[in-house]
């Protein structure tokens, strides 16, 4: 008998012909073609290594795409990819113009529901459960969460109301793999551990229903009796409470386990919750040794591993961030370090072993990282929260009411600010400025290179109210940068050359890029470094001097930086032409960040031609 192999599987239902042998070895093949795959385009590994046996599985039972299955977060999604007839299209991932690293409703049926950020999962299926139920539609709907994600409160507001709706199909699927990206943190991890030590309660239970099954009276009442013994022997009480039937752990990498008990669980239907164990960067010996450094690698050999550069490389935005806390640390032990669950993303690793008892990972809990601030800033603290642009829309409501509201002490280190290349639109900082601008009291810097970083940190960080500094992905241009905790004025530009006619006013990096543009053409240029406030004093001077405006920013347009200008102009009643260059009113796909800025028309090939064309005239004069 031929061997089936994956070219054969171009969709689940050719899953579901397989035996037990075979979808085993169909399994084997797809954890290799996931880590080949990823070797060659990068993207995250670990994560995806750790759910092939349940992405084969889950597709192996239920009949998708008629039942529901959502990914959280998304980026354990590649096998679930590959099954569902995108195998072919995987040598484009991440990459412009190919498919998304996370589940997107455009790209596929079997894509039920976009999820990049985490911990939005069990509110989704339990949408599609009550639709399904009021339409008279018999489906399952699963939410595979991840342990990391099940830190974030909106998991439980969904458990919370789930257990309260009548007639609903819904399998919670908990993949416990003891870590999210940064090592776990907090009460739930710890609350994980006891429920894998908690064996002796299933195995007393179990048998004590064989026994006791020939004595009605008596099972009946141990039954009585197994409610309060539950709550001492097994912390799984919690689901149960909240209505669901707990089922697990069982092994997440056993598909001779796995299948029979989603067949089970299939049928049962009504509220289900089963707890798997995976391991991350299973069957890679490398990954499983240190899945942080592969949850997202670049490209690499397979064969040899991860080798770290020899050439020397221009530090990177968030590096000048992590020195900069370790030193202000130092210097002012009022100051305290708070992330949500992205240690190593936002630079913090140092900062943690140098100042333990005053840093804080939080956890996927934004809301809470921004209030918790808030709580230290009252008893005269100096908090920072280094959190990603796209993941403080998550803790909005909080920053405006719990920080800038009462005006607190707290700084904002927003790493990831505008593009991110391969993670696409769902990790883009492209909002930042316009959501923070609208805020009252908030401060909202823009450094252009390394040691403008540090410096307007520093400025921020003295101000005694909330401030955010905004910085991209990435490495700097190589500015050298100063080990002193110097700062500048607040809301006072610097003019880098001054020229004719024109004034380009930029904000962050894309200084470097107007600045060819400003050389080629002798204009003005300044790194405003400030969005708010603005450096009115100095957009009056220009106005007398200069007969156009350009802003340039990496971030929307709409209620951006330029549209800070704009009313500046209008309300002090200067009638000059601004061009406002950024980011257009549409999202922006996964792709290169240069080549999406290019395309944008953000490189000096671009601000040059969107200069010509609107001041044409200027030039020639």
């Amino acid at each position: 008998m031929a061997k089936v192999s994956l070219e054969q599987i171009q969709a689940p239902a050719d899953l579901r012909q397989l035996d037990m042998r075979e979808l085993r070895d169909i399994t084997s093949q797809l954890r290799e073609f996931v880590l080949r795959s990823v070797s060659q385009t990068g993207g995250h590994l670990s994560s995806n290594l750790g759910t092939v046996e349940l992405t084969s599985a889950l597709h192996y039972v239920f009949e998708t795409p008629h039942d529901r299955i959502v990914w959280d977060v998304g980026h354990q999604s590649y096998a679930h990819k590959i099954l569902t007839g995108r195998r072919e299209q995987m040598a484009g991932l991440r990459q412009f113009g190919g498919i998304s690293g996370f589940p997107k409703r455009s790209e596929s049926e079997y894509d039920d529901f976009g999820t990049a950020h985490s911990s939005t999962s069990i509110s989704a299926v339990l949408g599609m459960a009550v639709a399904s139920r009021n339409a008279g539609i018999k489906r399952q709907h699963i939410a595979v969460i991840g342990d990391g994600a099940m830190t974030a409160g909106m998991a439980f507001e969904a458990l919370n109301n789930a257990g309260v709706t009548p007639g609903v199909n819904v399998l919670v699927i908990l993949n416990d793999n003891d870590m999210s990206i940064s090592p776990p943190v907090g009460a739930l991890n710890r609350y994980l551990a006891r429920l894998m030590s908690g064996q002796f309660y299933a195995r007393a239970k179990n048998v004590g229903k064989a026994v006791l099954q020939h004595v009605p009276p008596v099972l009946d009442l141990a039954r009585k009796f197994e409610g309060h013994a539950k709550g001492i022997l097994s912390p799984a009480t919690l689901f149960e409470e909240l209505g669901f039937n707990y089922v697990g752990p069982i092994d997440g990498h056993d598909l001779d386990a796995l299948v029979p008990t989603l067949q089970n669980l299939r049928e049962l239907g009504g509220l289900q919750f089963l707890h798997v164990v995976t391991r991350k960067g299973q069957g890679y010996k490398l990954a499983e040794a240190d899945p942080v450094l592969y949850h997202g690698p670049g490209k690499f050999d397979p064969d040899v591993g991860i080798v770290k550069s020899s050439e020397p490389q221009k530090i990177s935005f968030t590096q000048v961030f992590g020195q900069w806390l370790c030193d202000m640390a130092a210097h002012d032990e009022r100051l305290y370090g708070i992330t949500p669950a992205m240690r190593e993303g936002s630079g913090m690793v140092e900062f943690e072993q140098r100042f333990p008892t005053r840093y804080f990972d939080v956890g996927i809990a934004e809301q809470h990282a921004v209030t918790f601030a808030a709580g230290l800033a009252c008893e005269g603290q100096k908090p920072v929260v280094a959190i990603y642009s796209t993941f403080l829309q998550r803790g909005y409501d909080q920053l405006i009411h719990d920080v800038a509201l009462q005006n607190l002490d707290v700084t904002f280190a927003l790493d990831r600010a505008g593009l991110v290349g391969a993670d696409g639109a769902t990790h883009a900082g492209n909002y930042d400025i316009a959501f923070l601008r609208c805020v009252p009291n908030m401060v909202i810097a823009t450094p252009s290179d390394e040691q403008e970083t540090r410096c307007l940190l520093s400025t921020c960080y003295q101000h005694p109210g909330p401030a955010a500094v905004r910085y991209p992905r990435g490495n700097g241009v190589g500015k050298p940068v100063q080990p002193n905790l110097a700062s500048v004025e607040l809301g006072k530009a610097k003019v880098v050359r001054m020229g004719k006619a024109i004034a380009l006013l930029a904000f962050g990096p894309i200084l470097y890029e107007a600045a060819k543009v400003a050389e080629k053409f002798n204009l003005t240029l300044i790194d405003m470094r400030f969005v708010k406030p603005l450096d009115t004093g100095l957009l009056q001077e220009l106005a007398q001097t200069h007969m156009g405006f350009v802003t340039l920013e990496e971030a929307a347009l709409m209620g951006g930086a330029g549209s800070a200008v704009l009313e500046y102009f209008s309300a002090a009643d200067i009638t000059v032409p601004v061009l406002t260059l950024g980011y257009p009113d549409e999202f922006i796909d996964h792709g290169d960040q240069k080549r999406l800025a290019a395309n944008l028309g953000l490189v000096a090939e671009g601000i040059e031609r969107s200069i010509t064309e609107r001041f044409s005239d200027l030039l020639e004069a």
